[in-house]
């Protein structure tokens, strides 16, 4: 009889991976700014790491697009790519509508997936979250949600990394109240469209609540930038 597997232990993440985290939160702060220049050993003495693993945080970024290296300059924070982030959202609102079609389509009563995002998203105006950060984190996870419960694993896979490449700007959507009440009224009704199986109408609202957010996430972002660089020692 073969002995039982064993789960192996998650790996812990390492300081490359705590660099990249921070660096991106700068650029996504605004501390580090578009156009913004520096060297690897400022970030060494800034962060009290060694060379090696900002150097893998910063390939890891220049192949993400946010950082570039400099001949014989150091790095610099490249300009936010919209472009790029507008074929980001094309993709999830191509993976996001497909779907909630599937998930129209089946049969039975709510999974558990859809049962939690009715609790959460689903409440009166008193019991509503207000935090920005956790706000972002709940949307992501609620479009996350979606797509997993369609039960299509690889259209999940291909989802999760477009949501990690757009997370930098997504979470713009939200540093305004009336953003995040138009976000709960919005969720709600998308829900309550899949609850009732219709297909045409989920996918309607959802591509309009993803489009809305693209919008606001642009001029959020332009101004956000023109805030930073009118701001003393941004």
């Amino acid at each position: 009889m073969p002995a039982p597997r064993t789960r192996r232990p998650a790996t812990p993440p390492s300081r490359a991976d705590g660099v990249y985290e921070q660096l991106k939160r700068d650029i996504a702060d605004f501390h580090l700014l578009p156009g913004d220049r520096f060297t690897e050993n400022e970030l060494c003495e800034r962060l009290g790491v060694s060379r090696t693993p900002v150097r893998q945080a910063l390939i890891r970024l220049q192949q993400e697009g946010f950082v570039e290296v400099m001949f014989r300059a150091g790095w610099r924070v490249l300009p936010f790519d919209f472009n790029r982030f507008d074929q980001l959202y094309e993709l999830r609102l191509l993976l996001e509508t497909a779907a909630v079609q599937r998930l129209c389509q089946q049969d039975g009563p709510p999974g558990a997936l859809l049962q939690g995002l009715k609790e959460q998203w689903m409440v009166a105006a008193a019991d509503r979250e207000t935090d920005p950060a956790r706000v972002a984190a709940m949307d992501e996870a609620f479009h996350q949600a979606l797509v997993r419960a369609a039960g299509n694993d690889e259209l999940s896979r291909v989802h999760q990394d477009v949501t990690e490449r757009i997370r930098i700007i997504r979470r713009l959507d939200f540093l305004k109240p009336v953003r995040i009440d138009a976000t709960y009224d919005e969720h709600a009704k998308i829900l309550r469209a899949v609850l009732a199986h219709n297909a045409d109408r989920a996918a309607l609202l959802l591509r309009t609540h993803i489009q809305t957010s693209q919008v606001e996430v642009r001029k959020i972002t332009l101004h956000q930038v023109f805030l930073a660089r009118q701001t003393p020692g941004g």
